[in-house]
């Protein structure tokens, strides 16, 4: 008989699902429809009858990528902007509805996208394609609204960047390794921008990038796949098209030589080493190898850099190693917090070390498996959810036009080789391919000081 596998998940998934396994397979397959409307909106619909619940995604093809210079953090304020109200629902009310009907929801913006979800008893989709339908169609721009939530994402900058350890490192190092606008700005802006922000400047943001034809909504759960597409169509489908957002330039020029910045943070316990390689879209076919070199370098407790920095030499605290990427340029990012008293040169010594052991060495049966295994895991981990089901369904058609990628991100990990690890390896960590930070402790406040090495 088919077992039944549930993991719990946070608030903002409120309700967790399970997947029938098979005792025949222990990958399950997610199946789907996928249609679009009249006016272009593109709807996936993934029936699981395991619960009573369904999630819904919708995800607008706008992320800090699209915004221009003197502008940034625009697509992560809209994201607030969109629970302020709209012709049919109060300021705030977009959550109490949801919560008072047993459900859970969230937005987030990245440089890609933006997305907003929530998770709902089955008898509940109408509520959610209404309040979702509603203030695509009618949000309410003002200038009260503008000033609330542009306080409220400062507030946010604040806390959560400015006045954290570590802080401005993030931003440092995407501003120094990127050459490309698009890419080099943190998604949550800078304070100028932010208060430079019109109430003209978002609705001519909304008008461009919050249109049906420029997003993909997602359903997955207990529901009909007949029914929860006439339903949709009836709250979005008079919702008239847009024109297509201007395209993005995502070209970024090959790097010539290593770049170095150190920065003083008053916040800051460890001194901390940040690493990072330029990599390619994720749509290149080094994608899945550079992932996998994630794994074989830092991923978890059993990785080369974990064994040898924090186990052998007692060099780091922490130490990591991972390959993000979207559909622009990305970064492959080493990232180790030195240990009391040991000299961040030593670390990055013994970084290098590795690296090399990577280009010049072996790539060991055991290292290639276990990345199969962590990738398979996720996998599996990850459609057991719906919400999770929901907001991958619609970031691949939205990135990549492929929703079935979602069947196939396993397989594909499970075909590189340990020759294809070494050969993205070479290629892409060498020296003029590098951006390094620095992060030193210091007593002069938050901000700290940047300077060159």
């Amino acid at each position: 008989m088919p077992t039944l596998r549930c993991r719990l998940w946070t608030s903002t998934a409120a309700m967790c699902v399970g997947v029938a396994l098979t005792a025949a397979s222990t990958t399950p397959r997610v199946s789907f429809s996928d249609s679009r409307l009249k006016n272009g909106l593109r709807v996936i619909i993934s029936e699981d009858h395991s619960a009573p619940v369904f999630s819904l995604a919708v995800a607008y093809n706008v992320g800090s990528r699209d915004e221009r210079k003197g502008r940034t953090g625009f697509a992560h304020l809209f994201e607030h902007m969109m629970f302020k109200g709209s012709a049919n629902v109060g300021p705030g009310e977009h959550f109490l509805l949801i919560f008072n009907n047993g459900g859970s929801m969230n937005g987030t913006t990245n440089k890609e996208r933006t997305n907003y979800y929530q998770t709902l008893p089955s008898n509940q989709l109408d509520l959610a394609l209404f309040l979702e339908a509603d203030r695509l169609r009618s949000l309410e721009i003002t200038k009260d609204n503008l000033d609330n939530q542009r306080h409220a994402v400062q507030e946010e900058r604040r806390s959560g960047l400015d006045n954290q350890p570590y802080g401005r490192t993030f931003e440092a190092l995407e501003e120094l390794a990127f050459d490309n606008p698009a890419y080099q700005h943190s998604v949550i802006g800078s304070m100028e921008d932010l208060n430079a922000a019109t109430v003209e400047d978002v609705a001519a943001f909304f008008k461009t990038y919050y249109a049906p034809n420029n997003a993909v909504l997602s359903i997955v759960g207990d529901v009909k796949a007949d029914e929860a597409l006439a339903r949709t169509r009836k709250y979005f489908e008079s919702i008239p098209s847009q024109s297509p957002p201007p395209p993005v330039d995502i070209t970024e020029p090959q790097r010539t030589e290593e770049r170095r910045l150190t920065l003083d943070d008053g916040l800051a316990r460890l001194h901390r080493i940040d690493m990072a390689y330029k990599i390619p879209p994720a749509t290149s076919p080094d994608d899945d190898a550079l992932s996998v070199l994630g794994t074989v370098l830092g991923g978890g407790r059993s990785s080369r850099l974990h064994e040898q920095l924090v186990r052998q030499k007692e060099l780091a605290s922490t130490v990591g190693a991972f390959a993000g990427s979207g559909r622009g340029p990305g970064l492959f990012r080493i990232v180790a917090m030195a240990l009391p008293g040991k000299a961040v040169a030593d670390v990055e010594r013994a970084l290098d070390e590795e690296i090399q052991k990577v280009l010049n060495g072996s790539i060991a049966d055991w290292e290639m498996e276990k990345a199969r295994t962590t990738a398979r895991s996720a996998f599996i981990s990850n459609v057991q959810s719906t919400l999770a089901r929901a907001i991958i369904l619609s970031e691949y058609a939205l990135f990549y036009d492929d929703p079935d990628l979602i069947n196939r991100r396993a397989a594909k990990i499970a075909a590189v080789t340990a020759a294809d690890v070494q050969r993205v390896a070479r290629r892409y960590l060498t020296a003029q391919n590098r951006t390094v930070v620095i992060t030193n402790p210091s007593p002069k406040g938050p901000a700290g000081a940047a300077g060159g090495l």
